[in-house]
């Protein structure tokens, strides 16, 4: 999107890249499909990047969510729009997404080499000169833009290479973590496998904090996995679970799992007193089938000192309520991530307070230009990520194409 971008203005371009072929991670992301951007609204796709996303205000007001949709469909890939306001294209191709890149790169005479790899940027102490490959080559160049992601996925080649070069230029790189990540647990039934490869559709589940307050809530569905949790709800909440352990000097943070969202405590008891009244002599795991799936049901059961072959006119009030309790607030502790490396999306990253919104210009060295996820800003999944990288890369490209040319 950056060598497009510059390219434009009639400015020489050269994309160097360490890969053996462009597009890498671009074609895995949206599970193969290419998760184009999002059509909600600026202010949701904001909230929708906890990390640093108001810092999208100024590149958005020169290019947008709703400038990605007519870039793409004026290149030839028909978009659609799914739930939550995801763009996909209409192939299912991500593939489709990637080529039609190349092919503009392609007819705005973009220089491309592969299996390059940098090694460090040429500058003195104002501005940039240029890039030194590992092979001891100098290239000089007028303006420099740097869009080789973070450290997540690196088997797509994200393994970190940019922040020495932007910390050599004077820039600050915040602590790097992982976000978008699955959770691991020492409960003794993630242990011992009880609950693996459960998944609860579109249960709520809080983070809290060591004094016990809420830091997050995300209604999605959820997994149970061998090392601890997954799924989306777990993703969004993941980066929570990172920074309480950032503060609390990485103790264990308790989640709680919510089953039933659509009602309080006191409802879910009348519900299940309702249900078993209806047939009093029924297997309690046969009058409340359906309020949960049945695995995680006779696993609450169990929680709650229910024997599931009893009757429904045996159950004291008392039980009942620690039922309706544990539906609604199953409380565990997650005792960390998986790494980084297994990350969807890197947290931290080159602080923004040293980035020129609107030009994506270093405020520390002339002619170097920063865009996509080595910035510290980092989105849910859902095509929040992608837009701010092709956003912050269209705009480096724009502005570094400009700035070349002076």
């Amino acid at each position: 999107m950056a060598s497009i971008a510059a390219a434009e203005n009639g400015s020489k371009v050269l994309l160097l890249d360490k890969g053996k072929k462009l597009g890498n991670k671009l074609s895995i992301s949206g599970g193969g499909r290419c998760n184009v951007t999002n059509r909600l609204p600026l202010e949701e796709i904001v909230k929708n990047i906890p990390g640093n996303g108001r810092f999208l205000y100024g590149p958005f007001s020169v290019f947008n969510n709703e400038d990605i949709i007519a870039f793409f469909e004026g290149l030839g890939v028909p978009l659609k729009e799914e739930d939550h306001g995801r763009m996909f294209p209409v192939s299912n191709k991500a593939k489709d997404v990637v080529n039609a890149l190349l092919t503009e790169m392609d007819r705005l005479h973009v220089e491309v080499r592969l299996s390059t790899r940098v090694k460090k940027l040429l500058m003195d102490d104002e501005q940039i000169l240029g890039v030194r490959l590992e092979d001891g080559e100098e290239i000089r160049a007028n303006a420099v833009v740097i869009a080789v992601g973070g450290k997540a996925v690196p088997q797509t080649g994200s393994t970190g290479d940019g922040y020495p070069w932007a910390e050599k230029a004077g820039h600050t790189v915040t602590e790097l973590y992982p976000t978008e990540v699955p959770l691991l647990s020492n409960e003794s039934f993630i242990q011992s496998k009880e609950l693996q490869g459960l998944a609860l559709r579109d249960v709520a589940v809080s983070v809290l904090n060591a004094k016990g307050k809420t830091l997050v809530t995300h209604q999605m569905d959820m997994l149970f996995t061998h090392f601890g949790l997954s799924g989306p709800a777990i993703l969004r909440c993941s980066q929570f679970i990172v920074k309480e352990q950032m503060k609390n000097g990485r103790k264990p943070v308790e989640l709680r799992i919510d089953s039933l969202p659509a009602m309080n405590e006191e409802k879910a008891f009348q519900m299940i007193q309702g249900l078993l009244k209806e047939d009093p002599k029924k297997a309690l795991k046969n009058s409340l089938k359906g309020i949960a799936p049945e695995r995680w049901l006779l696993f609450l059961f169990e929680r709650a000192g229910i024997d599931a072959a009893d009757i429904g006119a045996g159950l004291s009030n008392e039980k009942i309520r620690k039922l309706a309790g544990l539906l609604k607030g199953f409380p565990m502790t997650v005792n960390g991530t998986q790494p980084i490396e297994k990350a969807f999306v890197t947290g931290g990253g080159i602080s923004t307070k040293e980035i020129e919104p609107k030009t994506m210009a270093s405020r520390k060295k002339e002619g170097l230009f920063f865009c996509g996820e080595i910035l510290d800003i980092h989105g849910y999944t859902g095509g929040y990520n992608i837009t701010s990288a092709l956003v912050t890369g269209r705009i480096a490209g724009m502005s570094a194409g400009s700035f070349a040319k002076r």
